[in-house]
């Protein structure tokens, strides 16, 4: 039985030139399911939850073909990949509801090196032993998330020497999150947070993967994977919801695979490791070298992948969704977002022309995609 599955999408607006220009404050105004981020130059959407790859594509897609569309009634204006200010400007904030005290609170405390573009996966666990064996488990191993997704590498009309510049400088909150052992753990730690002021509030937990419900600590329902930057491509992102899916069903069947049983590392060290895995991922993306959890031993980011990959693929064929995992190994061969971008700048090509032909690119199959909606069986074959 598949999981039920919910994406948060943040994209930047702007020109096709790659000006990122602020108009969330009209698009919420005007369309349903749209919400502001602190900063009004990206815009934020939520696919409803749902167990079907079909569905989750349908619901991807046509709220970003409506956003499209209604862009272009304000005047020439698109979306833009991306999970940094690629061109520009990361020197001013622009504020989305200036009378909004927590938006005041992230503008003075982070700056803008929280205006970013990323997805947050969600995928339903209603178990909670489960549920926070999976956070566990996934957390060790969203480093393998970002370098699948990493699409980040320019800021401010430069190359940043990052794959993704987003995650290496988003500020992870509170500093220290350990390996929630329990939902009493997390429920403790949580108040205690809170007591000590190190979250302003419950959302207020910032880092590569949380328990998620509609009442933290207490009501909780999802796990929350953050660290992904955005993937433009739908297919390719939903490949990599597949491949998360596709993990915790394999925890499901195997328990053991609870890093806090199986490891032969401490759970001090798999923090330890697990914080160096991101900064490396986000560096590196797909040509990290990482240490494994479980040994302790080095392995490059896409190998590690490729090794969970043939395990998991087999599940995933029985369960009828392993055409929509299979977009990966693309991903794989080709690279990532980022890795291609940085290819083309070292050819010669120039930013500001990568940026401009991935607005069309990225565009152009949107557009494409949306005439296969309702034909799945053509769409994957």
């Amino acid at each position: 039985m598949l999981l039920s599955k919910g994406l948060e999408i943040e994209i930047y607006t702007g020109t096709p030139q790659g000006r990122i220009v602020g108009l969330s404050d009209q698009i919420v105004k005007q369309l349903d399911g749209f919400v502001r981020e602190p900063d009004s130059r990206n815009v934020e959407y939520t696919t409803p939850p749902c167990c079907s790859y079909e569905s989750l594509l349908c619901a991807v897609l046509q709220p970003r073909l409506q956003l499209r569309d209604y862009l272009k009634t304000l005047g020439d204006y698109t979306l833009i990949p991306g999970s940094t200010l690629s061109l520009g400007d990361a020197s001013r904030f622009y504020r989305s509801d200036p009378n909004n005290p927590y938006h005041a609170y992230i503008e003075n405390t982070y700056g803008t090196d929280v205006v970013t573009a990323s997805v947050h996966i969600n995928i339903g666990i209603s178990d909670l032993d489960l549920l926070f064996r999976a956070c566990r488990l996934v957390r060790l191993e969203a480093p393998l998330i970002l370098a699948l997704s990493a699409s980040s590498p320019f800021l401010d009309g430069k190359v940043t020497g990052s794959h993704s510049r987003r995650w290496q400088v988003f500020p992870k909150t509170p500093a220290h999150v350990p390996l929630f052992r329990s939902h009493r753990h997390f429920i403790d730690w949580t108040n205690e947070q809170l007591e000590l002021g190190t979250m302003q509030n419950v959302r207020h937990l910032w880092s590569a993967v949380r328990p998620n419900g509609d009442r933290r600590p207490y009501s909780l329902n999802r796990l929350e994977l953050r660290i992904s930057d955005l993937v433009i491509h739908p297919l390719q992102l939903l490949s990599i919801v597949a491949f998360l899916e596709a993990r915790i069903q394999q925890l499901i069947n195997q328990p053991h695979l609870d890093p806090l049983k199986s490891s032969q590392l401490s759970a001090a060290r798999l923090l330890e490791l697990t914080d160096e895995n991101e900064q490396l991922a986000a560096q590196h993306s797909l040509d990290a070298t990482l240490t494994h959890w479980r040994t302790g031993e080095s392995i490059s980011a896409a190998d590690w992948i490729n090794e969970i990959y043939d395990e998991v693929y087999p599940m995933a064929k029985k369960s009828g969704f392993a055409c929509f995992l299979s977009p990966l190994k693309k991903i794989l061969r080709e690279g990532n977002q980022a890795q291609q971008w940085l290819a083309a700048y070292q050819q010669g090509e120039t930013l500001p022309d990568i940026i401009q032909g991935a607005i069309a690119a990225a565009a152009d199959h949107d557009y494409e995609l949306s005439q296969y909606l309702c034909e799945p069986a053509a769409l994957v074959a």
